[in-house]
């Protein structure tokens, strides 16, 4: 949002003033007490945004099917007895409650552990499989299962089976200067969870599933995670496939956290149902990630009641240091932060959302792409925010504090305003707001549209119910805001009041009036009496811009306030039925 210089408006004995918004004059019959103006203008190419690569690069999923396949009758069986344990078989050993695997093979377990744990470390090159059925370990001293070397380990939660694993609030380690393992289930080398069984696992010490190469998660069970610091963190990557996962975690839910080695530090998602709720990010990348599917209940920071400036840390719904890439999914957010963030860029191809936030419903420092979504933010700052945002299609139903879809150049690590994002934004070359389809519902206490570069406009439905305070606007812009097709009506305060260019190539108009309370309808029909527009903003209005492919070069319309409409009324809009008992302002000609 910027902040110009305030100059006084003048509006006498209820006479609004006119305004054209595009070339040429208009004329007004008597008496009224509203300003209409109209644009129309030669066509232009309006060229959109760069053409993104739709292809986008699909991470890896680092499994195979061989990963998934054993043979029972090698399966080794393991006998926990409270505090000891049974072998049959080879490939393992005991002592007392502690038990090492030192052979690749599969080795399946049941029974309880008071206070010992699993131990992988072989050398041979094939892979561990350890069969959780029915087992409940604790170890008060160290992890209760930690693989210290292997060349991949498969754990399988056994069908039907629930399990167990809880660890002490601190470790035990034979070098003082050791800080690993750190996670109630941990692995140094690649890990799976697999199968239909469930997990519980209760980490006191740090984190509830760690790996410290790549971590996947393949399960049509549930896992359950209370930890007090990450829930489930795969350095190299994290991938999740199915499954359900309930994790409550002090620190992030989800993390991959290797930012040193380049195609690492990813998570990718494509299916299961994620209900986190964490004291930091909820889903957190060092690179990138990647949904293509799944039910996500995200709640960070102690919801949206909460803002970022009320601790230190980070607490997003989605966080990734470079690019968001999301194809489909539900999901339901509630941030102290925002609730999709990207340091790069964010593409979403499908998807539901429900967001609140106490700062930005989605944020990317470089550029935001949504070709189709189902959005709906009911508590944020800025709504959508980035350098550049393109929006191809979709349904948008945006609450901001501030702007509404906000056009910035830079990051939001900063504060000013009272709140964490705006210190580092400034305006540069390529900052610019495409819409080319889609409904909008924007209800912005700042700006509805607001761009520190251009906006362009070919197609859709926007409708923004503005602020009332004369230092925003319904509409903002530092260049130009060029239209060629769609509907817009964008109703706000009248100190800052802008409609679109005046070398658009569809008509537009910029009203201007004494103020009229949430509400009031305004209407504007054709001087035949065809309808153009009804439209109630849901906020005191002094001001309207409004543009429509029905605004015809060399018609004549008219203008009323009040009155009522029998047709369909969504977000303020009426559609359809008859509008009666308004009282007419005036009229104006289109040029």
């Amino acid at each position: 949002m910027k902040k110009r210089a305030w100059i006084p408006f003048l509006c006498i004995c209820m006479i609004l003033m006119l305004l054209i918004a595009c070339g040429g004059g208009s004329s007004a019959d008597g008496g009224s007490d509203t300003g209409v103006s109209s644009g129309d203008t030669t066509d232009e190419d309006n060229d959109t945004s760069d053409d993104s690569d739709d292809d986008e690069t699909d991470l890896p999923d680092h499994d195979d099917d061989d990963d998934y396949i054993w043979d029972d009758d090698d399966v080794v069986n393991v006998t926990l007895n409270g505090d000891s344990v049974t072998i049959d078989g080879s490939g393992a050993t005991a002592a007392e409650s502690v038990v090492t695997v030192s052979s690749a093979g599969a080795y399946q377990f049941s029974g309880n552990l008071s206070n010992g744990m699993i131990k992988v470390d072989t050398e041979d090159e094939e892979k561990v499989v350890l069969i959780l059925d029915g087992v409940d370990i604790t170890c008060s001293y160290q992890a209760p299962i930690q693989v210290l070397s292997a060349e991949k380990t498969v754990i399988v939660l056994a069908d039907g089976s629930d399990n167990y694993i809880t660890d002490g609030s601190s470790y035990t380690f034979d070098d003082p200067e050791e800080d690993e393992p750190n996670a109630a289930v941990f692995s140094k080398d690649d890990l799976i969870l697999y199968g239909d069984g469930n997990l519980t696992v209760m980490a006191s010490y740090n984190d509830g599933i760690a790996g410290k190469d790549g971590l996947i998660i393949y399960c049509g069970g549930t896992i359950t995670i209370d930890a007090v610091d990450d829930g489930i963190r795969g350095k190299d990557y994290l991938v999740v496939k199915d499954g359900m996962l309930m994790i409550d975690a002090d620190g992030d839910g989800l993390k991959s956290d290797n930012d040193e080695d380049e195609g690492a530090g990813y998570i990718k998602i494509t299916g299961g149902t994620l209900d986190i709720t964490a004291g930091a990010d909820a889903i957190q990348a060092a690179s990138d990630v990647q949904i293509e599917d799944g039910t996500f209940s995200l709640t960070t920071g102690g919801g949206s009641s909460y803002t970022i400036g009320d601790f230190d840390s980070s607490a997003k719904g989605i966080k990734a240091s470079a690019s968001i890439s999301i194809i489909g999914g539900d999901f339901t957010i509630s941030s102290a932060d925002d609730c999709i963030h990207a340091n790069d860029t964010i593409h979403i191809y499908g998807g539901s959302f429900l967001l609140s936030s106490g700062d930005d419903g989605i944020h990317a420092d470089t550029q935001i792409e949504i070709d189709y979504a189902d959005l709906e933010i009911t508590k944020s700052y800025e709504g959508i925010e980035s350098a550049l945002i393109t929006i191809n299609d979709g349904n948008f139903i945006i609450v901001s504090s501030d702007d509404g879809l906000n056009v910035a150049g830079g990051n939001d690590d900063s504060a000013s305003n009272g709140r964490p994002g705006q210190g580092d934004f400034n305006s540069s070359d390529g900052d610019a707001l495409y819409i080319n389809g889609g409904f909008f519902a924007i209800t912005s206490a700042g700006d509805g549209l607001d761009a520190n570069g251009f906006i362009e406009m070919t197609g859709g439905t926007v409708l923004v119910h503005g602020p009332t305070s004369d230092a925003d606007g319904a509409i903002d812009y530092d260049e130009y805001f060029k239209i060629s097709g769609g509907l817009l009506v964008a109703a706000g305060s009248s100190g800052m009041a802008m409609g679109p260019s005046n070398d658009s190539s569809q008509g537009s108009a910029l009203l201007t009036f004494n103020t009229r309370q949430a509400g009031t309808l305004i209407h504007i029909q054709s001087g035949s009496g065809a309808s153009l527009l009804t439209f109630a903003p849901s906020k005191a209005y002094e001001s309207l811009a409004f543009s429509s492919p029905d605004l015809i070069s060399g018609g004549t319309y008219d203008v009323y306030f009040g009155g009522t409409c029998t047709g369909t009324e969504t977000y303020g809009l009426y559609t359809g039925g008859t509008y009666s008992g308004g009282t007419r302002a005036g009229s104006f000609t289109a040029r």
